[in-house]
């Protein structure tokens, strides 16, 4: 069990039954409807699964925040570390500001806060300045397997690395986590064209 940030597929986010998000997908392309911005939807077969092609992304929110909380302080105004961390459901669109629903996000079971949706692109400048702020290597893994990531920083490779090269993210494995999953979640969600949500 856990908390997961993963990609959702164009079927399942049209999705109307209980393991669905079609009642995320109806509510927001009203909303941007609303706007007078186009309908959202994502690229068919955008998350098949093929080992070590990195097509799907799925990462389990495992070490404290802490830390991470404290470099988003350092960078980013307040705003900005709210679009950053704060939303539910991030989509490739470029979203000059957030979006806020009155619907569950499909995350936690009778869970009542609105939704968040969030634009990839302004959430990956943002993370590419963190990034740039922690020195985070090249080394770090961009697309594989699902947990790639996860399993990087906690299996020891990430510690292994940090040992011949030191830096601001080899300080704090925990905080280089969250950025290289915030980064890589938006670089995800723009290049495969689909929705990341929180499972």
């Amino acid at each position: 069990m856990g908390i997961y940030l993963v990609s959702v597929g164009a079927e399942d986010w049209f999705r109307e039954d209980e393991e669905g998000r079609g009642h995320l997908a109806a509510a927001l392309n009203e909303e941007l409807r609303r706007r007078g911005l186009p309908a959202y939807t994502p690229v068919p077969g955008g998350t098949v699964f093929v080992r070590g092609s990195g097509p799907a992304f799925e990462e389990k929110l495992v070490p404290p925040m802490d830390g991470f909380a404290r470099l988003c302080d350092a960078v980013l105004t307040r705003a900005e570390a709210e679009t950053l961390c704060g939303w539910t459901v991030l989509v490739p669109m470029p979203l000059e500001e957030d979006i806020w629903m009155d619907v569950e996000s499909g995350y936690d079971a009778g869970d009542t806060e609105p939704t968040m949706v969030a634009g990839a692109p302004r959430v990956l400048a943002l993370a590419e300045r963190l990034a740039a702020a922690v020195e985070l290597p090249p080394e770090t893994p961009e697309m594989g397997d699902n947990l790639g990531l996860t399993m990087w920083f906690l299996d020891g490779k990430a510690k292994e690395l940090a040992a011949t090269r030191p830096g601001p993210w080899a300080d704090d494995l925990d905080t280089a986590f969250y950025v290289a999953l915030y980064l890589r979640a938006a670089q995800h969600s723009i290049r495969r064209g689909c929705p990341m949500v929180y499972s």
